[in-house]
């Protein structure tokens, strides 16, 4: 029976990786050393960090005039370097669109004024915001996907200020253009690799030389390992990316996305005993949250996928019900068996009813 984990993160990570993966943990190319114990300074090294930057500017189409950095601290360190580093009115919108957005903006208010953007939704279920509202700031902030909401922007206005972007649980899952934004940052532990790493595509006149800590500004980072980088989550991010280009790149993850995402939200809206809690053109492709309407039902269904191999499908502790994460490695016979599993507990459920 295969096993598939619906994580909100760390995600899956596609097997070809693991299995490279495990031969590198013993010999790295020719150093006879573990990949763990690799300098980041070698040689060998070095070429899987130019090897990760260039695989992303290619996915991403990524210009010259930004600069990748790859750093620690996860997205959430991401919510103070950013009104850190961009700061100069000491003014900055945010659009609120759920828990993540809001523990940014709280990050945020130790460095200056915050405007808080609430979305709208159109009738078809569009999410956007009215761009008249943002003015006279250092930039706007958006969290392109909502881990735990389980929505999106498909549709963002033109603005005339930098453009932020926490692009953590949609990154290489859809495409993004680059050029709108002056900052996109991603926790790599959804669609890139493994947690410990974070990746910063920031436009270079954006970045200043600050009377801050020098590993809190981005000058540190442009074009050099400022200090020893999280070296196995970089090489693992750099398989991954090479995994991505030989299926097609970010254009075909993101069809093979709307496959995997259509086929649960076709199950769960015909469904009689679950419920997609989002609709409309807002709904996530990679984060579903459900619900039976029931919270001890929506335990058992929990443990019931669990016992048929599918794993960690509990919604957030802030909202509940259940979730299921489909980043870029669940392969769409996840979606197939996720839905299978819930037509049967369906079904089981029904007849149960039925006896009483």
């Amino acid at each position: 029976m295969s096993t598939y984990t619906y994580s909100a993160g760390p995600g899956m990570l596609p097997t070809e990786v693991m299995q490279e993966i495990q031969q590198h943990l013993l010999t790295f190319e020719y150093e006879g050393v573990s990949i763990i114990e690799t300098s980041h300074r070698s040689a060998s090294f070095e070429r899987v960090v130019d090897s990760l930057e260039l695989r992303l500017r290619r996915l991403m189409h990524i210009p010259e005039n930004y600069a990748v950095l790859w750093l620690q601290g996860g997205a959430t360190l991401q919510f103070s370097m950013i009104p850190m580093n961009l700061r100069k009115r000491n003014r900055f919108a945010y659009v609120d669109t759920g828990i993540w957005s809001k523990k940014a903006m709280e990050d945020a208010k130790h460095f200056g004024e915050v405007d808080v953007i609430h979305p709208l939704v159109d009738a078809t279920g569009k999410m956007s915001f009215e761009s008249s509202l943002v003015q006279e700031v250092d930039y706007l902030h958006v969290t392109l996907n909502n881990t735990i909401e389980g929505t999106r922007f498909t549709h963002i206005p033109e603005i005339d200020v930098p453009l932020i972007a926490d692009a953590s649980s949609n990154i290489l899952a859809e495409q993004i253009d680059v050029e709108r934004f002056g900052v996109i940052y991603a926790g790599a532990q959804k669609n890139i690799g493994p947690a410990g790493l974070t990746v910063v595509i920031i436009r270079r006149d954006l970045i200043q030389s600050l009377e801050l800590p020098s590993y809190l500004q981005y000058v540190s980072h442009v074009d050099t390992l400022f200090n020893t980088p999280s070296t196995f989550s970089m090489y693992v991010a750099e398989r991954v990316l090479k995994w991505v280009e030989d299926r097609g790149g970010v254009e075909a993850m993101e069809r093979l996305n709307h496959q995997k995402s259509d086929k649960v939200y076709s199950y769960l809206e015909e469904s009689t005993c679950f419920s997609p809690i989002v609709s409309g053109e807002c709904r996530s492709l990679t984060n579903i949250p459900f619900t039976t309407g029931d919270q001890e039902m929506d335990r058992r269904f929990e443990r019931y996928a669990l016992e048929r191999g599918l794993l960690e499908l509990g919604g957030h502790r802030s909202v509940g019900g259940l979730r299921a994460s489909l980043y870029n490695a669940m392969p769409l016979e996840g979606a197939e068996r996720l839905v299978d599993v819930m037509r049967a507990f369906e079904e089981e459920t029904n007849v149960s009813h039925q006896n009483i």
